[in-house]
Order: structure tokens, then C-alpha cells, then sequence
């Protein structure tokens, strides 16, 4: 893995938010990878309950400035960078007013979705694929956590599919148990529409819910990981039919040297 790229894409990661399955695993692996000699950038939201004073976040100017255009309407993208402590890792936050300013980050108070979390996701992805053509940084590979980055293999496949920078990058989804009761908003289909895909890549989405958001990363990944211990059982059975590279679930313990393992043997070498 010495002087692979590595592109860490994640809805959370410590210490920035608090510790869950994600959040540590998003992490760890970049720590790993950043340990053995690997070159990595980590992204994720800037969430409103993120403590910007506390984690020395600062806007990037020269990075700052570009809109995304998210269902016909602008809007303006800013990026934040941070250091981990310790560690010599910095993490890239993609931010805007309308969408992360709130203090809370993917339900309200009483556990209800944000209903425009479907946008949430789309801005995300598009906002972190325009960074890093930004940055001119071509990942060899491409690691994907949580389902709010989940968009991401699909735009990164049909809206970005063309672009050079990505063009023999291997994405890796790792799926966690975040299911969800109900779905996303229902127009999200419709939203990722009007960015020009084909009604055939959005399947699963004519009902955005956790399942089927991960079944649309999946078939858009060149590889997936098993993340959590307790996928549903439907969801489980789906990714091992799709006939592509799928690591079993390991633990904390376990889950270092397997990474490696799959990084090296089954995706960089596909």
C-alpha cells in the first residue's frame, strides 16, 4: 500500500463527531493506510454540531467558491480542512449554509429524517468529486462510509464517468447496519434525474430507503465490505449475489491486516 492514494469518503469520522461503527472504522483505516506509507485525503459534511473552535476548522479559500447545482437550484459549496491530532491527517469538510448549518446531523430532536437529506447526499458527493478535481488528485482508490456518502459511486460511475482523474480508480463501498425506518424523500429519484442519469441506474431508487441505497453504491462499487455484523438479512443476500470482490464482516481486532489484504489482492489488483 506504500504510496497508494486512498480516498476516504465518510458521513462521520472521529474525532469529530462521536465514536460509532463508522466513525471509528473511517478512522482507523485512514490511520492505517497513513501509517504503512499510503497517501490519503479524508472527507465528510460539516455537520452544525461539529465544534469548529474546538477542532481549529478554517475555510479554504482557493477551494471554497464553486455551486452545485441541486435540483435546478445553486448552491454554494464550502470546503474546511482540519488536522487530526496526532496523527498528521487532515480531513477536507464539505459545508454549506442551507444544508449542514443546523445543529444535528442526519435526524432533528425527536429522530425524524431531515427531509432534505436526499439533497444532503447528492451535494456531498458532487461537492467532494469537484474537490479533489480541484485538488488534481487521482485516488487509485476510492472508500466509501455511511449512506449518506452513498451517492457517490453512482455519480462518480454516470455524471463524473468520463472525467481522467478517476478514470482507473476502484471504489469500495463498506455497508454498516444503518437502517432507517421509511425512506429518503421520494422525489430523490427524480432530483438525480434531472442531473441527465438514466432511469436504469436508479433502479432501487424509486423507493430510497436504506437497503436500496446501499444496493445503488453497491452496484456502482467495484468492491464492498461488510461493515457490521447485523445487515439486514435481504441486504446481506443481495450483495452476495452481485458477483463482485466481498469481505465478511471483521472486527476491530481483525479488521487492519484484512483491509490491506483486500485492498491489495482484491481491488488494486482487479
Amino acid at each position: 500500500m506504500k504510496d497508494k492514494r486512498i480516498l476516504y469518503v465518510s458521513s462521520e469520522v472521529i474525532p469529530y463527531l462521536p465514536e460509532t461503527e463508522i466513525s471509528s472504522t473511517s478512522f482507523e483505516a485512514a490511520k492505517m493506510v497513513n501509517n504503512i506509507g499510503g497517501q490519503i485525503r479524508i472527507f465528510m459534511p460539516r455537520f452544525g454540531n461539529i465544534n469548529e473552535r474546538r477542532h481549529q476548522l478554517h475555510e479554504v479559500i482557493r477551494l471554497s467558491g464553486m455551486n452545485m447545482v441541486i435540483n435546478d437550484l445553486d448552491m454554494p459549496l464550502i470546503i474546511k480542512v482540519a488536522s487530526i491530532p496526532k496523527e498528521r491527517m487532515q480531513v477536507y469538510f464539505i459545508d454549506n449554509e442551507d444544508y449542514f448549518k443546523r445543529k444535528a446531523t442526519l435526524s432533528d430532536e425527536d429522530g425524524n429524517l431531515f427531509d432534505d437529506n436526499d439533497e444532503r447526499a447528492i451535494f456531498f458527493a458532487k461537492g467532494v468529486i469537484e474537490t479533489v478535481k480541484k485538488l488534481n488528485w487521482s485516488p487509485d482508490i476510492i472508500h466509501v462510509h455511511g449512506w449518506l456518502a452513498y451517492m457517490l459511486p453512482l455519480y462518480l460511475r454516470h455524471y463524473y464517468g468520463n472525467e481522467p482523474l478517476f478514470k482507473d480508480a476502484k471504489i469500495v463501498t463498506s455497508i454498516y447496519n444503518e437502517n432507517f425506518d421509511g425512506t429518503l424523500n421520494e422525489e430523490m429519484r427524480d432530483k438525480i434525474l434531472f442531473d441527465g442519469m438514466e432511469k436504469r441506474d436508479l433502479k432501487h431508487l424509486k423507493e430510497p430507503s436504506f437497503v436500496n441505497l446501499a444496493k445503488t453504491a453497491a452496484d456502482n462499487s467495484d468492491a464492498v465490505i461488510v461493515g457490521s455484523d447485523d445487515l439486514p438479512e435481504n441486504l446481506l443476500d443481495y450483495l452476495k449475489k452481485i458477483n463482485k470482490p466481498l469481505l465478511p464482516y471483521k472486527t476491530r481486532e481483525e479488521f487492519s491486516q484484512a483491509y490491506q489484504d483486500f485492498y491489495t489482492t482484491k481491488i488494486l489488483a482487479e
